[in-house]
């Protein structure tokens, strides 16, 4: 890892975010311990060279006691995570934004958010603790179970309420639910979701992998920004590593496409990568060098 102190003194480096957020470079933060529990730095993402704008952290999960709130396998407040969030806070110091996930590919969460009025205060109640408490800048709704579309207003209704306009929400959607409702996890419409409650939700981190979307070329993005998407709100999500699920483009397939996409789109949404630990060129060893050659391709 870079020495400590090359990564955190950026701030007149990232003055350019400040002045410009677009595009954002999003690195998603899973995996968080390596098998001999051990944690996985995130803190190189904040070095010159690195302009990261977002870093969210997956997973939260609610569960069926609603104290028993979970980040991935455990307890948000484990011994485990100490130097996590200690991590995290040096991170937003930095100037880089960082979100909670909510949700995700198992189940649960968002089916006990989108019950009854009582049933809805009983398990909002502790997530709602536990963004305040931690200081987080936004959550990510990755909703990939059935959801109503009034359950999933509710929601942002209510953390715009208690977070104020400052609050940074978001969805994951898989990129085919852009512009097929029948292709997609969520329940809802996102067209319908956009028309209603468009004006609180900052972007979309849409999956372009596990066979919901292709980033081979810029045909299906040209066909979202066509049908009324605006460019602004569309994150492009890719694969970090070939291990990481099916999909993945190493950086000669995908690297034209998304120059493309940005000299025909000044106000592109950006990039968001799944997952951070193991990222490409760098892997394990090195795994901010995708933030870094992202950087390079887009912002520089």
């Amino acid at each position: 890892m870079p020495p400590m102190s090359k990564h955190l003194d950026t701030q007149l480096y990232r003055e350019d975010i400040i002045k410009d957020p677009l595009p954002r470079i999003i690195m998603y933060y899973q995996t968080h311990h390596d098998s001999s529990d051990n944690l996985i730095s995130a803190l190189p993402l904040a070095q010159p060279g690195s302009l990261v704008t977002h870093v969210i952290l997956a997973a939260i999960h609610i569960n069926e006691d609603p104290e028993n709130l979970t980040l991935n396998d455990h307890v948000p407040d484990h011994p485990r995570n100490n130097q996590l969030w200690s991590e995290l806070a040096l991170l937003q110091a930095s100037g880089i934004k960082v979100l909670g996930m909510l949700g995700g590919a198992a189940r649960g969460s968002y089916i006990r958010l989108d019950g009854s009025a009582e049933q809805f205060e009983k398990y909002y109640g502790p997530l709602r603790d536990f963004v305040r408490g931690k200081n987080l800048d936004g959550l990510d709704l990755d909703v990939e179970e059935v959801m109503s579309l009034q359950g999933i207003i509710r929601l942002i209704d209510r953390l715009r309420s208690d977070f104020g306009e400052e609050f940074i929400i978001t969805f994951a959607p898989v990129a085919s639910a852009l512009l097929d409702p029948t292709r997609n996890l969520s329940g809802f419409n996102y067209a319908d979701l956009e028309a209603a409650r468009g004006k609180d939700i900052a972007w979309y981190n849409a999956q372009f992998y596990f066979g919901w979307g292709d980033i081979s070329n810029t045909n299906m993005y040209d066909l979202m920004v066509s049908v009324g998407w605006n460019p602004e709100k569309i994150v492009i999500g890719m694969l970090t590593n070939p291990t990481n699920g099916k999909g993945f483009l190493p950086w000669s397939n995908f690297s034209p496409v998304l120059a493309s996409i940005r000299s025909k789109n000044q106000r592109f949404g950006g990039v968001m990568g799944w997952e951070y630990f193991n990222s490409l060129p760098g892997d394990v060893h090195e795994p901010w060098e995708w933030a870094m050659q992202m950087t390079n391709l887009l912002r520089k």
